[in-house]
């Protein structure tokens, strides 16, 4: 929602400790979301089919429509009786100023959800992406896909902030890939006490976000890939653009390609993203994607992501889980 004015005209310097106000405003756009729906949306547009782990209300009805159209699997989403779907409102004035409230509603029963009751009825899954999540769903994903030996991406992100050493350590040893960006590695990095490059005898493939900059991919034993980012048009809307570099990370290492090409293709839908207004409203076409890419990262890189987006759907890998 959109306030015309200004919050801190309506507070009272010795009247703070009682507020009760309420603004009149001109805006309100409801704009889909949630990191596993953001992520997962990217991915289809890529061609895949992921398939969708998390809980919701008996709302998400319209949304689960949307999602499915394109191309999203939601069969595996649990819909609570009790709750709404997690949401979050916020409200900006002329300044910029925020005022926010976060629901997590339904996503406090994603705890209940298992994933290798999930891994069973999908006759198996090559990646499970962990999220932001209700926390201790985090935790118990974690401890299953260690337990069965499904690799996992640990993708912690808003959620570090409330993680101590301990919690940060369970979510993040063992992880197949860690995502986070360049603050969040310092904070897991100070919060595990893992230095510099100790968190790669934890995790096989670090891959940290830099903005306008890029992305970095580290690797026990491997130089260090440093990718650049692409030039954007214009900013329309920053948030979702790391899911956005997730989805397409993930597209790219389900492809078989290289972790550079996986950088490279990360950082081009996260501009597509930052060009638009919401996080799942952008179009990805084959050819303007590649024209990009080449734009961007040269012909041959290019023509890579050309094959792999002309690979027919039952050629692809099994499916990857963002949950």
């Amino acid at each position: 929602m959109t306030f015309p004015g200004k919050f801190t005209d309506q507070l009272i310097a010795d009247k703070l400790d009682k507020i009760s106000l309420s603004f009149l405003v001109e805006g309100l756009e409801v704009r889909r979301g949630g990191v596993a729906a953001n992520v997962a949306f990217g991915m289809s547009c890529l061609g895949l089919r992921p398939l969708l782990v998390a809980a919701v209300g008996a709302d998400f009805g319209d949304y689960r429509a949307w999602l499915e159209r394109h191309g999203v699997d939601t069969s595996e989403v649990l819909e609570s009786a009790r709750f709404h779907t997690a949401r979050f409102v916020c409200t900006t004035d002329a300044e910029g100023n925020q005022l926010a409230s976060f629901y997590p509603g339904a996503m406090s029963e994603a705890r209940t959800i298992s994933i290798g009751e999930v891994a069973r009825r999908a006759g198996g899954l090559s990646l499970v992406l962990i999220g932001a999540d209700d926390p201790e769903a985090m935790f118990r994903h974690t401890a299953e896909c260690i337990a069965a030996g499904i690799p996992f991406a640990a993708d912690p992100s808003q959620q570090l902030a409330r993680m101590d050493g301990e919690q940060t350590r369970a979510l993040t040893d063992g992880a197949a890939y860690l995502f986070s960006n360049e603050y969040e590695a310092a904070l897991i990095e100070r919060k595990t006490g893992w230095a510099g490059d100790e968190v790669l005898s934890h995790v096989g493939v670090q891959v940290t976000t830099l903005g306008a900059a890029g992305a970095r991919v580290r690797g026990a034993g491997q130089p260090q890939i440093s990718v650049a980012g692409v030039p954007v048009a214009h900013v329309a809307d920053p948030t979702g653009a790391g899911d956005a570099f997730r989805a397409g990370f993930l597209t790219a290492v389900e492809w078989g390609l290289s972790l550079e090409r996986a950088a490279q293709l990360g950082n081009i839908l996260a501009a597509y993203s930052l060009e638009t207004v919401g996080t799942q409203e952008y179009e990805l076409k084959p050819g303007p994607l590649t024209e990009r890419f080449a734009a961007a990262y040269g012909q041959a890189a290019a023509e890579e992501i050309a094959n792999a987006l002309q690979m027919p759907a039952g050629e692809q890998p099994g499916p990857l889980e963002p949950a």
